[in-house]
């Protein structure tokens, strides 16, 4: 199964709610030209659930998934399941990048098991249990191609886009994303005015939106540079941001 990247053509931050987590509002588009592949596979190295990858990360969000399926109920059934299989991941969305990568490979690995097993979970259940795990995961199991994704991620409103082929560059410097954040907050930010510019935003195309300048489109921009210098380069030559970074985009020309 594919788990494809996106990219946020703007991403707005419109506030915090009570929890103190950052509301956003943002263009999310998929890139159906990257993706991670999961499948499932009769080599075992050892007992229980196992992921096979070249990608090493411990605790990852497959991970966390796997263990939310069996608090939902399901523990019998994968137990028995992954006794004799294992999930083989091949990664090739770069991580660290505001590419929703390993959300990505979460929600694939939640369509994957339910179909494999015959769950019967809903896509409305899924889209509940989705929040749990992460802010990117409803948008990919949505199955839309472009959406306004408002509130931490969960709120997804399909857009009739118009989109045009990127050029997209994946620089080695690995952005986390809490970081970007906390650089965020160090800062006086007036969340009325992103909130007037996140719905002038939500109208536009995607092709429309290229048209405005790449600061304008991503509040996460100015402290991702302040936190990695060396992505100044790529705010200079024009670039839009993706997500907190580091990858960077433009419209193909």
């Amino acid at each position: 199964m594919k788990a494809y990247a996106k990219i946020n053509i703007f991403l707005k931050i419109i506030g915090l709610d009570e929890r103190g987590y950052h509301l956003l509002s943002s263009r999310f588009v998929l890139l159906d030209t990257l993706y991670d592949e999961l499948f499932l596979s009769n080599e075992k190295q050892k007992k229980g659930f196992e992921l096979i990858s070249d990608f090493k990360c411990e605790n990852n969000i497959i991970d966390k998934a796997y263990r939310l399926l069996c608090e939902e109920g399901f523990e019998n059934e994968l137990k028995e399941f992954f006794n004799k299989k294992s999930l083989k991941l091949i990664k090739n969305i770069p991580t660290c990048a505001g590419l929703g990568g390993g959300s990505s490979d979460a929600a694939a690995f939640l369509r994957l098991i339910n179909e494999e097993l015959n769950l019967k979970i809903s896509k409305e259940k899924m889209l509940r249990l989705s929040v749990k795990l992460g802010s990117d995961l409803a948008f990919f199991l949505s199955g839309v191609k472009s959406a306004n994704v408002k509130g931490c991620g969960e709120v997804i409103e399909k857009f009739d886009d118009e989109l045009v082929p990127f050029e997209l560059h994946f620089p080695n410097i690995a952005c986390e994303t809490a970081k970007v954040y906390e650089e965020f907050d160090k800062k006086v930010f007036d969340f009325s005015k992103a909130l007037k510019d996140a719905q002038i935003y939500e109208k536009l195309n995607t092709k429309e939106l290229l048209e405005y300048e790449n600061l304008a489109l991503n509040d996460l921009f100015k402290p991702c540079v302040r936190l990695y210098p060396k992505m100044s380069e790529f705010l200079e030559t024009g670039y839009f941001l993706s997500g907190s970074g580091s990858s960077v985009f433009k419209a193909k020309i």
